[in-house]
């Protein structure tokens, strides 16, 4: 390796919004801020997280309600 070309690779925590802090090294100064990690990401918890935004599933329940259950129309086509 050349000399004086590289840049500094330090420690660095890496804090997750879970809480999780993850201690590493990079080329990046201070700490770094994540929205996930391994430790709450649902590909490696098993987890699935419903995220209703703004209220629209039970928006589209109260506009629709069960139609698609009944099955209507499909019996009369024969």
């Amino acid at each position: 390796m050349k000399a004086d070309i590289h840049p500094e690779y330090s420690d660095v925590k890496a804090i997750c919004s879970c809480g999780n802090v993850i201690e590493t090294r990079s080329t990046h100064a201070g700490e770094m801020h994540l929205d996930v990690c391994s430790a709450c990401h649902p590909f490696y918890t098993g987890k699935q997280k419903i995220m209703d935004t703004g209220g629209r599933v039970e928006r589209f329940r109260r506009r629709f309600g069960n139609r698609g259950a009944s099955g209507a129309g499909a019996s009369d086509a024969s």
